[in-house]
């Protein structure tokens, strides 16, 4: 058996639902600053100087950096998902290069968010990238096979939640999480980026861990009210579903990012007026949403930098509109899904060798410091023309219009600010809006508007 100590089935059961108090759930990335700028794969020392550069100039609240912990040795992005020990020793860095990046990014305002796989290790065998031997359910001195579940086989049957809970995603050796060593092993690696200054977690395939496991895990942290964000995907009718780990933390709305693809493909932007909650989404205050992430801009299932001017306009959107916690992905370009960073996660500049730098695109890093301006404002001034063409305000602190159609847009806009002047942030020019609080503005296709009372010069 897995466990050290066996039980029956439903006893095991019932000491999980007994035992773990669940934890209150995080409303969001605390503070006034909400926005997460996800740097993957970018070596430790690169994402330092961008919170200097970038990241703290513009207001992002947070950097995400890829996953810290040892790993299989090999080019492709996903080897940093196959952790082999809890050694600070992946290609991004070591455990120095970490501290200075987490100290840096403090520095800058910045705070850091840790992805973390806790899940599984690796599969295969060999040596890792901090030089500790492995194979598939024998990490020495970390675990043996005592620690992995029964299922060694890959998950087949997403409406069986002991399939998807026990059984191993793509062949990765899955760790026992209801087991009191592994709990207390987790638990010790996340004190660990803790000690370092680490901010927030962002918990891969929590999907395929029992909500009461994380519950517990969570509980054993030195600071237990630490940011928290689930990857739980959403899928119609499986077996486990995103709202069972809300009283955990944060959970990424993977649907946000699959309805905005389809909005902007095949709909119309006027469907967007009740976006989040209205659509039967999860509560704003527990979600963490994006236009694309590693894994979906690779798989077509969102929009990705390959889309241009859609990609720009929905990362406006999101930043615009009050629903959730956004994440800015920032990644590479690829041809194969499989490709790892450039230059071995080396980032000299940005659009340089292959770099996108999403989170620095003009259009998107301008909205950061409209999305903090109108924190807290709900929306106002609706406008839509049944179509592609819409406009909101977000009270008196800011208004944004979007247009997806064709051809230009000319019109006057009746908005909440107050008189005077406003830099429109997506073209750097000047509107003026009058003493009833509308101005005229001509937009052309496929381009947005942003004015915001932080920014009244150009």
């Amino acid at each position: 058996m897995a466990r050290r100590t066996a039980l029956p089935c439903a006893l095991a059961l019932a000491a999980a639902a007994i035992v773990v108090p669940a934890s209150n759930a995080s409303a969001s990335p605390p503070g006034t600053k909400d926005v997460t700028a996800v740097l993957f794969e970018w070596k430790f020392d690169s994402v330092a100087r961008e919170c200097t550069d970038r990241l703290g100039p513009a207001g992002y609240g947070f950097v995400q950096v890829s996953p810290p912990a040892e790993h299989i040795q090999g080019p492709q992005w996903w080897t940093s998902y196959q952790p082999v020990s809890y050694k600070i020793a992946g290609r991004l860095g070591d455990r120095s290069a970490f501290q200075d990046m987490v100290n840096t990014c403090h520095a800058a305002g910045v705070k850091v968010i840790a992805d973390t796989v806790v899940n599984h290790m690796s599969a295969g065998s060999g040596t890792g990238t901090g030089g500790s031997a492995y194979t598939k359910y024998d990490y020495p001195g970390l675990y043996s096979s005592y620690d992995f579940d029964d299922c060694t086989s890959r998950i087949s049957d997403y409406q069986d939640r002991g399939d998807v809970q026990n059984c191993e995603l793509v062949d990765l050796a899955d760790l026992d999480t209801g087991e009191e060593y592994v709990r207390k092993t987790i638990a010790g690696y996340m004190n660990d980026l803790l000690s370092l200054g680490v901010d927030g977690f962002r918990i891969d395939a929590a999907k395929h861990m029992p909500a009461a496991d994380l519950a517990n895990i969570k509980s054993r942290l030195s600071s237990p009210s630490v940011y928290w964000k689930q990857e739980v995907i959403h899928g119609a009718g499986e077996a486990v579903q995103p709202t069972e780990y809300t009283g955990n933390g944060d959970v990424q709305e993977f649907r946000y990012a699959t309805g905005l693809k389809r909005v902007f493909d095949n709909e119309n932007l006027a469907y967007l007026k009740n976006y989040g909650e209205g659509w039967g989404y999860l509560s704003s205050g527990v979600a963490g949403v994006f236009v694309d992430n590693h894994d979906t801009e690779r798989n077509g299932s969102t929009l990705s930098y390959k889309d241009n001017a859609d990609y720009t306009l929905a990362n406006v959107f999101m930043l615009a509109y009050p629903y959730g916690a956004p994440d800015i992905n920032s990644g590479y370009e690829f041809s194969s899904t499989e490709a790892g960073p450039p230059n071995g996660g080396t980032v000299s500049a940005c659009w340089q060798d292959g770099w996108k730098c999403q989170h620095a695109w003009p259009e998107i890093q301008s909205m950061v410091a409209f999305r903090n301006t109108t924190r807290g404002e709900s929306v106002t001034n609706w406008w839509d023309n049944d179509a592609d063409a819409i406009a909101f305000g977000r009270g008196s602190k800011g208004f944004v219009a979007i247009n997806h159609e064709s051809a230009s847009l000319t019109r006057t806009y009746q908005t909440s600010l107050a008189a005077g002047t406003y830099c429109d942030i997506q073209s750097n020019t000047t509107v003026t809006v009058n003493g009833s609080g509308q101005f005229t503005a001509t937009l052309g296709s496929n381009t947005a508007l942003a004015l915001h009372a932080g920014k009244t010069s150009c």
